[in-house]
């Protein structure tokens, strides 16, 4: 078994996941969720890096030849690091992607105005991680980012559709467009954001675009497995989804679910400092 590996701290990677399977329903896939040191988005760069090693760690040793970091925190502080020190010790065709860069290439057919925000968690916005992607690829694009550090929350507990979320919707949302009112695009640049969509239409104006990335991270995979036929061809195609959590295998399922729509098969381990 070589399934396509899947990690994120918590369950906003099963959003992406959900949407990967929907394209590529053929391949095995392994989901880690590191839900038991979740989430990350307000530790240091230091400790994202050494959780996110550890999770590529389990996911190599279980037969993973291509893993995504369906995790914007990680992908921001530890996909680089990765990539240029660790990948070369775990054998030279093994591949780690993220999810930032898939999502700011396609920017370029959503905006008119040139002006677009970002809704992240605060480490994603310390990081700049959109903003200097963004320079690269889209110099003529000005980014004005927002930290959100309730709406995690609001998921994971499920208030995410209930009245209760409406203030801090909102409140977000009017301080993002006060900095800069020219904005047409806002991307969900946390995985768990796209349960929140009913609400944030809710409360924007008419005329704004709103992201969320698990169509493009999917979309940017099918055109990896095109361009590396050989990865394609090591990654095993028998349909299988098998989840792995630090947390309560219980409590995985029963949140998967909210994620998923349907039940899971969960494992639960101990990733190893």
């Amino acid at each position: 078994m070589h399934p396509i590996g899947i990690f994120d701290s918590g369950y906003g990677g099963l959003t992406i996941l959900h949407q990967i399977r929907q394209r590529q329903p053929q391949y095995d896939y392994l989901y880690l969720g590191d839900n038991a040191r979740a989430p990350y988005g307000s530790h240091s760069f230091e400790i994202v890096y050494q959780y996110t090693l550890q999770a590529v760690e389990e996911l190599f040793a279980r037969g993973c030849e291509l893993i995504i970091l369906a995790c914007n925190t990680a992908s921001a502080k530890a996909l680089r690091t990765i990539q240029q020190s660790d990948l070369k010790r775990f054998g030279p065709d093994k591949r780690v992607l993220g999810i930032i860069h898939p999502t700011v290439e396609a920017l370029d057919n959503l905006t008119t105005s040139r002006h677009i925000g970002i809704l992240a968690t605060q480490g994603t916005i310390n990081s700049n991680s959109y903003e200097i992607e963004i320079a690269k690829l889209h110099p003529d694009i000005k980014v004005t980012g927002q930290a959100c550090p309730l709406w995690v929350p609001l998921v994971e507990n499920n208030e995410f559709d209930t009245p209760g979320a409406d203030y801090f919707v909102q409140k977000y949302l009017n301080a993002i467009l006060e900095k800069d009112a020219r904005i047409d695009t806002l991307i969900l640049a946390c995985t768990h954001y796209p349960l929140l969509l009913k609400k944030i239409h809710e409360f924007i104006p008419p005329g704004i675009n709103v992201i969320p990335q698990g169509k493009y991270v999917a979309e940017s995979l099918d055109n990896y497995l095109r361009r590396h036929p050989d990865m394609a061809e090591r990654c095993s195609k028998g349909g299988s989804c098998k989840f792995l959590t630090t947390e309560s295998a219980e409590k995985f399922c029963e949140n998967a679910t909210l994620f998923m729509r349907q039940a899971v098969d969960v494992e639960k381990i101990t990733l190893h400092h």
